[in-house]
């Protein structure tokens, strides 16, 4: 079974997200992610994937003890399912800058486990003026972070299905600092 884990574009989504967002166009427009200065390797289109349910986290970061880290494995695909694409929708001023976010030290936990990528449900794993940075941190250590995916909750239905395969295909552009891409689950 397959599980399409890419936002729907509509041209309302394109105007909703262009006015709340300097950087929603074509490269960070709806699922992508922000490729930096790296090019994302051609294993990463194939990952073994684990996705944790984080929605009850609220008023605070996303931490290592709201997960279990233990399940984590190295090249791995890793996502979060925080409810937020469903509950606020794609593109309002709101969705962008008061997204959850996933604290430091389980960015570190991540990184350092040795994972391919990181995939959210929001705009971002931070926030305002941490967020580019912090896509440029996990850049540097080759791990990628997917924003903007939805779905997830359809993974969670079934404790079997919390593991799946994550198949990701960014479009091949040059020069571009982020890179729209299809994220598909396959169970």
């Amino acid at each position: 079974m397959f599980i399409d884990l890419t936002v729907l574009i509509t041209p309302k989504m394109v105007t909703d997200a262009q006015g709340n967002e300097k950087k929603a166009l074509v490269g960070h427009l709806g699922t992508h992610f922000d490729v930096m200065n790296k090019e994302f390797p051609i294993e990463y289109v194939e990952r073994n994937a684990i996705v944790f349910d984080v929605s009850t986290v609220k008023g605070r970061d996303i931490e290592i003890w709201d997960i279990n880290i233990s399940k984590v494995k190295g090249d791995m695909f890793v996502a979060f399912y925080t409810g937020f694409i469903e509950e606020e929708g794609y593109g309002s001023k709101r969705y962008f800058q008061e997204h959850p976010q996933l604290s430091d030290d389980l960015t570190d936990a991540l990184l350092d486990i040795g994972i391919s990528i990181i995939g959210i449900d929001c705009a971002g794993i931070r926030r305002g003026v941490e967020h580019t940075p912090k896509d440029q941190y996990c850049a540097d250590r080759n791990v990628f972070v997917v924003e903007n995916i939805c779905n997830l909750g359809k993974l969670l239905l079934q404790e079997s299905s919390r593991e799946f395969i994550a198949n990701t295909y960014p479009v091949k552009y040059a020069g571009m600092t982020g890179l729209p891409c299809r994220v598909v689950a396959k169970i």
